[in-house]
């Protein structure tokens, strides 16, 4: 007799998500995943194929639930200077609002890369450049309206940004409070205006 799922295969993924981003993918057991999912192993195996499979699915999810869609409502705000800052902004209130600690998904897997092979590394990479290609994007055209000066370099400052969104995430993970995370916020925004 064929298998057949009795599971939503969204919200399986959801749940591994969970426990892949509390654990790390090496230290995550077949066993915490069918606990955390509320699945058999069998139906593990059947529906995901493998740990990493399903490690790879829960990436993809969540960057297209969680990057993506934030990218996609920041490229909707009509002012890109307030679009930057907004972005900012709302990763501080992410990270206060973490009180597990547990940082961002794509960090901390960009963190593990060492332990990932080489088709995870180059998700993670091409998710990164699409926030770095989000602030590039933002930048030139605050420089096309005279927001932003026209001697920034874009592509540099792009990068700068993307390293200080990275670092908050990073750093909400224990080492800073709310107002040093504000402070990280404030040195994003003055880099918008120089």
């Amino acid at each position: 007799m064929p298998w057949e799922k009795s599971f939503d295969l969204e919200d399986a993924t959801d749940r591994a998500i969970a426990v892949f981003w509390a654990k790390g993918f090496q230290a995550t057991s077949i066993s915490d995943l069918t606990e955390g999912m509320r699945i058999n192993k069998g139906s593990l195996y059947n529906a995901f194929g493998s740990k990493k499979e399903l490690f790879t699915r829960a990436l993809h999810q969540y960057v297209r639930c969680n990057l993506q869609q934030l990218l996609m409502e920041m490229n909707e705000i009509e002012d890109p200077v307030f679009a930057m800052t907004e972005l900012f902004d709302r990763l501080v209130a992410q990270c206060i609002a973490d009180a597990d600690r547990r940082g961002c998904f794509l960090v901390n897997t960009a963190l593990d890369l060492p332990n990932h092979q080489s088709d995870v590394s180059e998700f993670v990479s091409a998710a990164m450049s699409e926030i770095e290609a989000f602030f590039r994007k933002m930048l030139r055209i605050g420089q096309s309206r005279g927001q932003i000066p026209e001697d920034v370099d874009a592509d540099e400052r792009a990068k700068a940004l993307l390293s200080l969104a990275i670092g908050l995430r990073v750093l909400s993970r224990g080492v800073f409070d709310a107002s040093s995370l504000h402070a990280v916020r404030n040195q994003a925004v003055r880099l918008l205006a120089a």
